[in-house]
């Protein structure tokens, strides 16, 4: 299909990030329209026409409109060539789909919503971060941390020798734990970090930056 792939977000969100990084892999054209940060926007009328939830990301191609992130990524590596994000083998396949529900259910609330919004995003936008939300969310964080540590074990990537989807939808969400005192501690030593330095080497990782999605959307 010839037509872009139209990504609807907030540059610098972990879940805006998912479809990109997979664009990326995929060599599949798209395109980024920028959304502001704050409520305000998600639940604008034209946003909720696309997404009655008033979430993001949601993605137009040609006629055709998604939203929910899983459906995304899914979508995206089936209709365009390229190397396919998706296990042949049926374990490989589900430790996948195992990793990116991690990522939704325990992972976003924790590490991304508990430590990295208040320790990363925040202070971007001048905002006081929430210390007793932080401090709730380390147990859960930790125990994310030590089951994707499990899982990763000794392989490059979490569904084996090729990057998945299951990669690229943990990826933006311990970018910002890395970048935070709670994370820094919770991964030293830790095998996450080597295959985050292989994803962080990777060009797709690198075209999706925050910074370089901010310099995108004002241009």
């Amino acid at each position: 299909m010839s037509d872009p792939i139209v990504v609807h977000g907030i540059p610098g969100s972990p879940y805006v990030r998912k479809p990109l990084l997979v664009c990326e892999e995929k060599g599949a054209p798209y395109r980024l329209a920028a959304m502001a940060f704050g409520a305000a926007a998600h639940k604008a009328p034209e946003h909720l026409a696309r997404n009655p939830f008033g979430r993001i990301p949601t993605i137009e191609h040609g006629d055709f409109v998604l939203y929910e992130s899983q459906a995304i990524g899914r979508y995206i590596d089936q209709v365009f060539d390229g190397p396919s994000l998706t296990p042949a083998d049926p374990r490989a396949q589900a430790r996948m789909n195992q990793v990116m529900n991690i990522v939704d259910w325990y992972v976003m609330p924790s590490i991304t919503s508990g430590i990295g919004f208040n320790r990363v995003v925040k202070p971007k936008f001048g905002m006081e971060p929430d210390e007793q939300k932080v401090a709730d969310s380390l147990p859960l964080a930790r125990t994310c941390v030590a089951a994707l540590e499990d899982i990763l074990a000794a392989k490059p990537y979490f569904a084996g020798e090729a990057v998945s989807l299951a990669d690229l939808f943990a990826y933006g969400h311990f970018e910002f734990l890395a970048q935070t005192p709670e994370g820094a501690d919770m991964l030293a030593g830790s095998p996450l970090l080597g295959w985050m330095e292989r994803m962080a080497a990777r060009p797709s990782v690198q075209n999706t930056s925050w910074e370089r999605l901010e310099e995108t959307a004002a241009a």
